[in-house]
């Protein structure tokens, strides 16, 4: 942990839970705004983690339970300075689950910035989302919500016909409930070109013991680049300060990472942005948040997909323009003040993927000479922030060459569906 010492101090701290680039955009991020490290507590190192200029690790194992990891936070706790505040983050959804567990035990040692239990398991679960969407008159995904705890009584509508044409989606209503159901084939997100298919995956679903709710959407055609991405935060005190919407041009399409943006390019969304802000405003939200949206190449609608809550995996595509992420934890939090709210418009290309990879799946020539020039001028990788030594730099070489081995095999060409 910094002291009060330390040149760059100031004048707070920030531990971050979770490993990987979910973590690292974070304390980059507090890097850059404030000269700061944070520090990044882990079950299982990641060596991007270990090696940043931007954070200190604390690695508790691969069998560490719960209460391993809360004794560890109260442990760091105690060797703060009496008084000297610190922030306590994460950007992965069971780690916030953890927050909430033991919200008691932590919240009178660190400042949490996320939204109480009740209202994180409404939001975590994707059939509410929709209803709540569908109240404000916010464009959603049409969608058939199958609820396993029902599958004995009588017209359970498991087996019944979906009212769209095939393909269809499928995908958990509730990320936490299907995380520790394992079958064969089992994904992230589905893509079922048939009726077989669907009663095939509603039956492993049964023999796997799921008891959640499963969603059957109708397909949004559109490959990758009709996505759009909007990361906001909103203040304690009730006030949305940072909205930044993105439009993806190309996602991981491994089965364990399918729909998880790799590259976008920013700018200026606002119909995106006032219906993020609306939909914050209206469930009181406090802290960051992170929307995927899919436009309909068909209508121009906008379908709002989910909410995270939390700050999103590439959240580096804020930082990038200028903007500061870290700032308006800290604003609201640590000082205990709104800022001026910010609506980043500013046109920035973020990726960590090669740009060649990226070029070869547009099919807009518009969107593919744009993307071009802010290579030439705008393009943000964090694996290549600044500060950062050769090891990153090495790293995000032999990550981008991974990406075009893994996209030759599981996505060779961009397709109408992005599937």
């Amino acid at each position: 942990m910094r002291t009060p010492s330390t040149p760059t101090d100031p004048g707070f701290d920030v531990v971050v839970l979770g490993a990987g680039l979910n973590s690292l955009n974070l304390t980059i991020a507090f890097h850059q705004q404030y000269g700061m490290r944070c520090t990044t507590v882990v079950r299982i190192p990641v060596e991007m983690n270990a090696r940043t200029v931007s954070t200190d690790l604390v690695e508790l194992g691969a069998d560490a339970t719960d209460e391993d990891m809360r004794d560890a936070l109260l442990d760091l706790a105690a060797q703060r300075p009496e008084g000297r505040p610190a922030l306590l983050l994460t950007n992965a959804d069971s780690l916030i689950a953890f927050i909430n567990r033991f919200r008691a035990d932590l919240e009178p040692h660190y400042l949490l910035a996320q939204v109480p239990a009740e209202l994180l398991e409404r939001l975590a679960d994707k059939a509410e989302f929709a209803e709540l969407c569908e109240e404000l008159g916010i464009g959603t995904v049409p969608t058939v919500v199958v609820d396993f705890s029902r599958q004995e009584e009588e017209g359970w509508n498991g087996t019944a016909e979906l009212p769209w044409s095939y393909p269809v989606v499928g995908k958990a209503a509730n990320t936490a409930e299907y995380h520790d159901v394992h079958f064969p084939g089992k994904r992230k997100v589905f893509f079922l070109e048939s009726a077989a298919q669907q009663q095939e995956l509603i039956a492993d679903l049964r023999a796997a013991g799921f008891t959640g709710r499963f969603l059957f959407q109708e397909l949004i055609p559109g490959d990758d680049t009709a996505e759009r991405s909007i990361t906001a935060y909103r203040s304690s005190r009730g006030k949305v300060t940072l909205l930044c919407a993105a439009q993806v041009l190309l996602g991981e399409h491994t089965p364990e990472a399918l729909g998880r943006p790799a590259a976008m390019v920013t700018g200026d969304f606002p119909t995106l942005t006032d219906a993020a802000a609306r939909f914050l405003d209206a469930v009181d939200y406090v802290g960051f948040a992170n929307f995927d949206v899919k436009v309909d190449p068909r209508t121009g609608r906008e379908c709002f997909f989910e909410i995270n809550p939390r700050i999103g995996r590439n959240n580096y595509y804020v930082t990038a323009t200028g903007e500061s992420v870290a700032r308006h934890v800290v604003e609201d939090r640590v000082h205990g003040r709104d800022i001026t709210p910010v609506r980043v418009t500013e046109p920035v290309l973020y990726s960590i993927l090669p740009v060649p990879l990226v070029l070869r799946y547009l099919r807009d020539p518009v969107l593919r000479s744009r993307v071009r020039r802010l290579a030439r001028t705008r393009l943000a990788n964090p694996f290549r922030y600044g500060p950062e030594g050769l090891w990153m730099r090495a790293y995000a070489t032999v990550s981008g060459l991974n990406f075009v081995r893994k996209y030759r095999a599981v996505y060779p060409r961009p397709t109408d569906s992005g599937f």
